[in-house]
């Protein structure tokens, strides 16, 4: 589902109640535990966290007018969404989250390329969560997606 909330606060208030509270504990702590440099924005119908366009005047080379996306959260359907594009693109990162997931709930990881979904929000590992932002700064993620995303000239 995508969101046409042109702010995050309109974004969460327009959130069933019980996905507005998870939502809101998901948002405080990727923003706790983001390195410095990240920014938060409405992305893409989702709360996102981008490298601006200060940092990166390149934008994403998939619509260069905006800012390069990183990390999004976001209430689907039938889950709670979590993006993450670094996940995608670093094995040793998508290695180490998905060693830890187990540690911090009992649910069944649902991951895709870069997508964690919880059909239940009690079972999303916040802190893991955290730690998962506070992984890669917005310089590492800008030379990650040069080398593996960005097209070449």
């Amino acid at each position: 589902m995508r969101s046409e909330a042109q702010t995050v606060e309109d974004y969460i208030k327009q959130l069933p109640e019980d996905r507005q509270e998870a939502i809101s504990k998901l948002r405080n702590v990727i923003k706790t535990n983001l390195p410095d440099g990240f920014q938060e924005e409405m992305s893409y119908g989702m709360i996102g966290f981008v490298v601006p366009k200060t940092l990166y005047p390149a934008g994403y080379h998939c619509t260069p007018g905006l800012p390069l996306p990183f990390m999004n959260i976001a209430s689907q359907k039938n889950f709670t969404a979590i993006y993450h594009m670094a996940v995608y693109a670093d094995k040793e990162l998508n290695d180490w989250f998905t060693a830890e997931y187990p540690k911090y709930t009992k649910a069944r990881l649902d991951m895709g390329k870069s997508c964690i979904r919880f059909k239940k929000t009690t079972d999303i590992p916040f802190e893991l969560i955290g730690e998962l932002a506070s992984k890669i700064t917005p310089e590492q993620w800008i030379a990650m997606y040069e080398a593996t995303f960005k097209p070449k000239k």
